[in-house]
């Protein structure tokens, strides 16, 4: 069973972080002109689309956006996650020597980020590849590490990081979850 243990950021939290990060991203890439956003369908998709916007306003300069769906890119796709919903990638401009900044919700363990710098490298050579996240939680499992982070909410193995967008939740809020025994023994 699992419950909500802490409302960790409501929306306005949310959009001033969306808003420092976006500010960040502008400071260190001073080529705008070569840097591509892409989601990480689901929820890395809204992130990735609002900090586009804000990018937008910020700078006045057009950035290629696009969203990954790494469904079968994932090394637990036949283990652990029962019935996926596949959900489509659409990049419609050329990768090879742009800087691509990945967006997602939530860095845990570091494996759907491994599975979306697979899936990109399908589509060419980024000349870098960096990450930008609103949450990580820790517990990486594989050597990645954020570029860019809205928060640091370290947790233990019973807690998860929920993030809710309105795009998909109808709130924007970053929710503890606590698990009990039951689903973790």
């Amino acid at each position: 069973m699992k419950t909500i243990k802490s409302k960790l950021m409501q929306e306005s939290h949310v959009k001033r972080t969306l808003t420092r990060l976006a500010h960040e991203i502008v400071e260190n890439n001073p080529d705008l002109e070569n840097l591509v956003l892409v989601g990480i369908r689901t929820r890395g998709e809204f992130i990735a689309r609002r900090i586009h916007s804000l990018i937008e306003a910020i700078t006045g300069t057009r950035i290629p956006l696009g969203m990954l769906g790494v469904t079968f890119y994932r090394d637990d796709f036949r283990t652990h996650l029962g019935s996926p919903e596949i959900k489509s990638t659409d990049i419609i401009f050329p990768l090879d020597d742009t800087n691509v900044l990945l967006l997602d919700d939530v860095l845990y363990t570091g494996r759907t980020v491994r599975a979306a710098m697979e899936e990109l490298f399908t589509f060419g050579r980024p000349a870098s590849i960096k990450l930008c996240v609103l949450v990580d939680r820790g517990h990486r499992e594989l050597p990645i590490k954020a570029d860019f982070v809205g928060k640091n909410y370290p947790t233990s193995l019973r807690e998860h990081i929920h993030v809710h967008l309105k795009e998909v939740d109808d709130e924007d809020a970053v929710l503890l979850m606590e698990y009990t025994e039951e689903q973790h023994g």
